[in-house]
């Protein structure tokens, strides 16, 4: 939404166009998210639907996200579909959805579909060490890489991970503190218990192969 309104894009967007800075500060007048999890009546697509016809007020395209899409009643998606169907050329819908097999075929067909797929746990970690440095926030390598390991690919819950340890001790995080604040066993701690219990049926079957 940012890109395609960017007055200077290139490979990304600039930042520094008033496109990008309208976006940025959550203002820009043409970039209308709506949450269908609690707007996902028919009268909410048709506002919608009204106000497509109006020209962009300052950017080059008016883009309306409607996030968890797949919560619209059947009622809202008819309503929508002639408009994807025929959309204005200074629309475009973005559909964002976790269940993308609850939208119908006769939405989804008319559609591009671009699936993200979960961050590498190096690249979670990199951008969590950008955060950590731009916040002054000290913590350990291994912190972030138990993080991102907790996180299974998602940036969002690495983020608030991060930000839960950073209010939990403001010295510096280690590991420990991780599994301290998830509530997770660390793998020394489950090492040292197999260790112990090994070590212990070795005395056990010593002590009886002597008694016999």
């Amino acid at each position: 939404a940012k890109a395609i309104n960017c007055e200077n894009f290139k490979d990304e967007a600039c930042d520094e166009c008033n496109n990008c800075k309208q976006y940025l500060s959550q203002n820009h007048p043409d970039i209308i998210e709506m949450d269908a999890a609690s707007n996902n009546g028919v009268d909410d697509i048709r506002r919608i639907v009204e106000e497509i016809p109006y020209a962009p007020i300052l950017g080059k395209y008016k883009v309306y996200i409607i996030d968890e899409v797949h919560m619209l009643t059947t009622q809202a998606f008819n309503a929508l579909l002639k408009t994807l169907e025929e959309p204005p050329k200074h629309v475009i819908f973005i559909l964002a959805t976790t269940e993308y097999h609850k939208v119908p075929l006769t939405i989804t067909s008319r559609c591009q579909k671009f699936q993200f797929s979960k961050l590498s746990n190096d690249l979670n970690v990199k951008k969590l060490r950008e955060i950590a440095d731009n916040e002054k926030i000290d913590i350990t390598d291994d912190a972030l890489y138990e993080i991102a390991k907790i996180s299974d690919g998602g940036m969002r819950d690495s983020i608030n991970f991060l930000d839960q340890l950073r209010s939990y001790k403001n010295g510096n995080i280690t590991v420990d503190d991780v599994y301290y604040v998830c509530g997770n066993v660390s793998f020394n701690e489950i090492s040292n218990l197999l260790t112990e219990i090994n070590n212990y049926f070795r005395e056990y079957l010593k002590l009886n192969s002597e008694l016999i």
